[in-house]
């Protein structure tokens, strides 16, 4: 169970909403830091809406069959325990079919390591948790990002940018397996988007 603190610290995660910043972001470890593999469980993150911990869990065979990336990939979510297939888009297919080619050179690979994300310090055991967040917010402040930036961000982003883009909301609340649209809009920060619209365009028309 979270403790309460805990609680507090997911709900202050906020996505990222400057389309700008999120384009630096997410390409910091392809050509400011190049790293694939980080490259990589970003752009997961951000094309999925997988929790860091079911990311980090992917196996090799989760994601690829016979070389090539699987349409769809399975996961059993370590929260809820349901299983969830999501198809992987163009975005995550190129990423991922590159990142094989990295993948395999590895010395965690040719040792049998079967996460897709292998433990250069650990045997048959993925990167922690820990540090996908420093990778993460090391990014996030390089490009200068503003707000609560951790693992939880990239998740909220797809769910934030899906919304804002027309994406059905009721089908956005079953993805993030929420009760209701009131707790979607306030779990991706769109209810304080909306709130500072309203603070924005006050007395617009007003005649001075």
């Amino acid at each position: 169970m979270f403790s309460r603190k805990g609680t507090d610290i997911m709900s202050t995660t906020e996505p990222i909403r400057d389309i700008q910043k999120l384009l630096d972001f997410k390409n910091y470890y392809l050509n400011d830091k190049p790293n694939f593999r980080n490259y990589t469980i970003i752009t997961l993150g951000l094309n999925t809406a997988l929790r860091i911990s079911d990311i980090l869990n992917l196996t090799y065979d989760d994601v690829y069959q016979d070389k090539k990336v699987r349409k769809h990939i399975t996961v059993r979510e370590q929260k809820t325990g349901k299983e969830n297939r999501i198809l992987l888009n163009r975005e995550a297919k190129t990423a991922l079919e590159q990142y094989r080619k990295v993948l395999v050179q590895t010395q965690m690979y040719k040792d049998g390591n079967p996460y897709l994300f292998p433990s250069p310090l650990k045997a048959y055991a993925p990167i922690s948790r820990s540090q996908a967040y420093r990778m993460i917010t090391s990014a996030a402040k390089a490009i200068g990002i503003e707000g609560h930036i951790s693992c939880h961000s990239l998740r909220k982003t797809f769910g934030y940018h899906a919304w804002k883009q027309g994406c059905d909301p009721v089908v956005i609340m079953v993805t993030f397996n929420h009760s209701s649209l009131s707790i979607t809009k306030r779990y991706l920060c769109i209810e304080q988007d909306e709130k500072d619209e309203v603070y924005r365009n006050a007395y617009r028309t007003t005649v001075a």
